[in-house]
């Protein structure tokens, strides 16, 4: 049974193509391309119906631009990217959203314990660690962190909630947290919300 996934947004990359990387199970199978980014280097899965074409096309260390689906692992809490177009750098439309757009929707919450428990077993560093990656991406005044008591969930401590309008995420790593958020503030309330969309992985 394959794991269950959930869209938190499509995303656009320009990057280095840094080559392919084959399935565990069949070497030789290409199913993942790599990509360099300003920031980080990312693997991407491609589609079978794409696969033998990019094979053939692309060439190593030249630039391209990667349209895809992000989507959360709602098991593990990774994060998963998968393409649906590879094309020549230079050529995809802007995608941006309004700023003006995303003032429409009301403040995301995180809800960190501040009990000791959890202070101790790491939720003083993960309350400095998202703080720092909100500030840095900018999302500071958009997002409203809270201190709170007991969240009843100590076995898995540190906790923290993440709350996006009426829907409230447990249990997520710090870098999925902010691909939610930046999914939300960048959607407006005249667009289907991305959050809705379950998918499964091939």
């Amino acid at each position: 049974m394959g794991h269950h996934y959930l869209k938190i947004s499509n995303f656009n990359f320009e990057g280095q193509f840094l080559g392919f990387v084959s399935d565990c199970d069949s070497p030789g199978k290409l199913k993942y391309l790599r990509l360099a980014l300003e920031s980080e280097d990312v693997q991407i899965k491609i589609p079978k119906e794409l696969r033998h074409s990019l094979s053939l096309s692309l060439v190593l260390g030249e630039k391209i631009r990667v349209l895809g689906i992000k989507k959360l692992d709602t098991l593990t809490g990774e994060i998963k990217l998968k393409a649906f177009r590879v094309i020549p750098s230079g050529v995809c439309p802007n995608q941006t959203i309004p700023i003006q757009q995303q003032k429409c929707l009301p403040k995301a919450r995180i809800l960190v314990c501040q009990k000791s428990g959890c202070t101790k077993r790491g939720g003083k560093g993960l309350l400095s660690e998202l703080e720092k990656i909100l500030c840095d991406r900018g999302l500071s005044d958009q997002v409203k962190i809270e201190h709170t008591g007991c969240l009843k969930c100590c076995k898995s401590a540190p906790n923290y909630i993440l709350q996006i309008g009426k829907k409230e995420y447990k249990k997520m790593h710090t870098e999925a947290i902010i691909s939610l958020l930046e999914s939300y503030l960048a959607s407006s309330h005249s667009t289907a919300n991305p959050l809705n969309c379950h998918m499964k992985d091939e």
